[in-house]
């Protein structure tokens, strides 16, 4: 019999599943840090697959619990956060790619950028869910300032994804200048060099001599890919609250996605080019579960396992049309001789 302390409610959830969902990250982030990826090196697109399955698989088997534990509907709620989560993280990914481009982080460097930016979304997450949970709380109508804000982006998605043009290289750009990276060089004294693996290093002072800490750039490369999370979460948090309002599912479907994107962003990095439509079918996924906020006056409110289906099939269709499009073109340029 479990002690009173792990009984007790906590954000609608008995304690002792939020310290068992926490076991279960500790144990997946000491695995991966002290054992499969002690030392810094690069990780190839193959182990990337394989890692990425593994957390799929943890995900998914992670569902399965909540299933055994809380039934049917929070189940299927979860995997319906999980899976926009995790589509709404790709282009998170794109947007980290360029970082390290811009930063010239070498590949040999990135996972340990990587993995210290979960423990940072761990933190960050937290904190936004926390914050939706009680607005919604104490203020019912702000679940239909969610469904707005997520159909809005959803269009505005749609139309910018049928005008955009050489992204990788628009995005680098911007990384080079955005203001928050100015903001960052301007408030730490940043070495002009990497220094190995260190996020921090301990220099002379040019002017005083006297010993000093200095941040490095992979410590910047960390700092925007924070800030990064913290603008993507800025859609996908109320994004899984138009789907269910209980904090555990909300926080434990962004989680399990955010900690396999990471996994997988070696390869999908290096094949980013072959998803191009996969930003329409998210597009319209947010249009969906923005306006079923909306419907629910007129037809009810609609099963969450209708809102997995029409999630999975507007999603399966986008990587469909991408693969089929994209190899077209491939096959096209190839026909022509074009490198």
């Amino acid at each position: 019999m479990l002690p009173p302390l792990f009984t007790a409610s906590f954000l609608g959830q008995p304690v002792w599943l939020w310290a068992a969902f926490l076991a279960v990250v500790i144990v997946l982030l000491a695995l991966d840090l002290g054992v499969l990826h002690r030392d810094d090196r690069e990780i190839g697109i193959r182990e990337s697959l394989w890692l990425s399955l593994g957390y799929i698989a943890i995900g998914v088997l992670f569902g399965g619990f909540i299933w055994w534990q809380l039934g049917a509907q929070p189940a299927t709620e979860y995997l319906t956060g999980y899976l926009i989560e995790k589509s709404l993280s790709l282009d998170n990914v794109f947007v980290i790619a360029s970082i390290f481009g811009a930063l010239a982080v070498p590949r040999v460097y990135q996972h340990r950028v990587l993995f210290w930016g979960i423990v940072g979304v761990l933190v960050l997450r937290a904190i936004m869910v926390g914050l939706g949970a009680t607005l919604v709380a104490q203020f019912e109508w702000m679940l239909f300032v969610f469904g707005l804000f997520l159909a809005v982006t959803g269009v505005k998605m749609l139309l910018g994804s049928k005008e955009a043009t050489n992204e990788s290289a628009d995005e680098k750009a911007g990384v080079e200048n955005s203001k928050t990276l100015r903001l960052i060089r301007r408030v730490l004294p940043v070495t002009p060099r990497l220094e190995g693996g260190a996020f921090i290093v301990r220099r002379a002072h040019p002017v005083t001599g006297k010993l000093k800490g200095f941040a490095t750039p992979l410590l910047v490369a960390l700092l925007m890919v924070e800030f990064a999370d913290l603008i993507f979460a800025v859609d996908s948090i109320p994004a899984i609250f138009s789907i269910t309002t209980d904090p555990f599912i909300v926080y434990t479907s962004n989680i399990f996605a955010v900690l396999g994107l990471r996994a997988l962003f070696f390869a999908l990095a290096a094949m980013a080019h072959r998803f191009h439509y996969l930003k329409h079918a998210l597009a319209l996924v947010l249009v969906f579960i923005g306006a079923k906020i909306f419907l629910v006056g007129i037809v009810g409110k609609i099963p969450p396992l209708l809102s997995l289906g029409v999630t999975v099939t507007l999603l399966a269709g986008g990587v469909v049309v991408s693969l089929i499009k994209t190899r077209a073109h491939e096959s096209k340029r190839g026909s022509l001789g074009t490198p």
